[in-house]
């Protein structure tokens, strides 16, 4: 990886008068800001429809593309929609935050006018994109019959044959929702389409995607539904045991997250194939990957199925550099970054040091007044990735209010922060200067946002993944600014 650096910044967090951030001209219009500030990377969260939560890391699918990113200008410049129409929905009260509830109601019905509108001129490359994508299939049927029953999760739908997938009951529930397949499709195919023209338009600027590749898959989705046995389920396709993490300094009952845990003996069985798809379907957006907790691949915690808490959960082995060398030899034309937050055992860091994958450093973790930290910048070497913080931290702001005034005082000491520059520019200076191969800074902490733009607060429920830039906060000035630092730290 050459030295450069990045920003931090959703699709959903994207300015929109719709209600969410698209893969519209304001995608295109951050694009031409991330390049006029010397940027290289722009790093995304995961893209898949999000289920209950709004969490993109709880997707209906590991392979699909969130409807909501879909661009309704784009759609009515291509005949779809008629833009005067969309005046008479509700998109939410807020440029700044994201409301969900709304834009789940209202979306669906705008995206039902352009299917209705573009299916059968369309039907034939939507036919073109099945063939391509082999997912798709399984997806699309999914969400039809997810929507026939109310969008309750699948182990809920009350047919117990098409619960199972028998082949029956899939051609019966094919055949009778055909339409709601065919929408669920299409919308796919627009979101590809829109999809692949911005990829282009980044590439075309000399910039890369980071996108994120969380370790584990829903329970409610089309990917266990669909292949239950590379899963650890039981009689019914009930879990035996979930995913979680065991308590720590931060959390006392650890975080139970209550995802299906791999049967990695099944898989490897199977040569990784399941994962070999799944990576090839993330390569089709994204130039680099995040491995989302790295650490479990060497072990993960394991908790009994029906446990309040993460606290009666078990380590087990997992697969090691067995996945890990098949992915890295099989996708050459991939990058990875190893997300290695944590606490990491001896194994763990065999691990990292086998796959030859950077790492990760956050700044907000350097300063700990308590112990030795490996997160300062003069501890680095230059094959990592530093972040001043992820979308799962603080904003910088709102740490320095937040944090021990003690670690403040000595980051403080550390980067010769002062009023003159900005704590958060400093703490910018600090990641830019550092050795690392690439520095990622969230939007946030380009602008000195405080805690009301914190993206997600891991273990709490609601009022995550709502933050979005306004229109023109990305400015000429911001990049000018950005562009002067990493010009300086040789980054541009």
């Amino acid at each position: 990886m050459d030295r450069s650096s990045g920003i931090l910044l959703p699709i959903s967090a994207l300015p929109s008068p719709y209600g969410i951030g698209s893969l519209g001209k304001e995608a295109y219009a951050f694009v031409d800001f991330l390049k006029s500030a010397g940027q290289k990377y722009w790093q995304l969260l995961p893209l898949g429809p999000t289920s209950y939560g709004d969490s993109p890391y709880q997707s209906f699918s590991t392979f699909a593309g969130n409807p909501y990113f879909i661009d309704l200008e784009l759609l009515a410049q291509d005949g779809l929609l008629d833009l005067e129409e969309l005046d008479a929905y509700s998109w939410g009260s807020s440029p700044r935050y994201v409301d969900y509830g709304q834009i789940y109601v209202s979306r669906f019905q705008v995206l039902r006018k352009a299917f209705v509108a573009g299916w059968e001129r369309d039907r034939e490359q939507v036919e073109a994109f099945r063939q391509e994508n082999t997912w798709l299939d399984g997806y699309a049927l999914y969400m039809a019959v997810k929507k026939h029953f109310d969008m309750t999760s699948w182990r809920r739908w009350p047919d117990e044959d098409i619960r199972l997938r028998r082949p029956e009951a899939l051609e019966k529930y094919r055949r009778e929702l055909a339409e709601d397949v065919n929408f669920y499709s299409y919308l796919q195919y627009l979101f590809f389409k829109q999809w692949n023209a911005l990829r282009d338009y980044i590439h075309a600027q000399g910039l890369k995607i980071i996108g994120d590749l969380p370790i584990y898959v829903a329970m409610d989705s089309a990917d266990v539904w669909a292949e239950p046995h590379f899963f650890q389920l039981g009689e019914g396709n009930v879990p035996t045991e979930v995913s979680g993490v065991p308590p720590d300094y931060f959390t006392e009952d650890g975080q139970l997250w209550g995802n299906p845990l791999y049967d990695y003996d099944r898989m490897k069985a199977d040569g990784f194939g399941w994962w070999i798809r799944r990576v090839e379907g993330a390569g089709k957006l994204f130039d680099v990957i995040r491995i989302d907790h790295f650490r479990g691949l060497e072990s993960y915690w394991a908790v009994p199925y029906g446990e309040e808490t993460a606290k009666n959960g078990r380590w087990r082995k997992g697969p090691g550099m067995e996945l890990v060398g098949v992915l890295t030899s099989w996708f050459r034309n991939l990058e990875f970054i190893a997300e290695d937050l944590g606490f990491l055992t001896p194994a763990v860091q065999e691990l990292l040091a086998a796959s030859g994958l950077p790492g990760m450093k956050v700044l907000e973790f350097a300063f700990d007044i308590r112990e030795p930290s490996n997160y300062l910048p003069h501890t680095y070497s230059p094959h990592c990735v530093c972040y001043v913080g992820t979308h799962d931290n603080e904003t910088v702001m709102q740490w320095r209010e937040q944090a021990d005034p003690a670690n403040v005082r000595m980051a403080r000491k550390y980067l010769g922060l002062n009023e003159a520059e900005g704590f958060n520019w400093g703490m910018i200076r600090g990641g830019m200067s550092s050795v690392a191969d690439i520095f990622v800074v969230q939007m946030q902490d380009c602008l000195g946002l405080g805690a009301e733009s914190r993206m997600n607060t891991p273990g709490k429920l609601g009022g995550n993944w709502e933050w979005r830039l306004l229109p023109n906060e990305a400015s000429p000035a911001l990049a000018k600014k950005l562009i002067q630092y990493a010009k300086m730290y040789g980054r541009a």
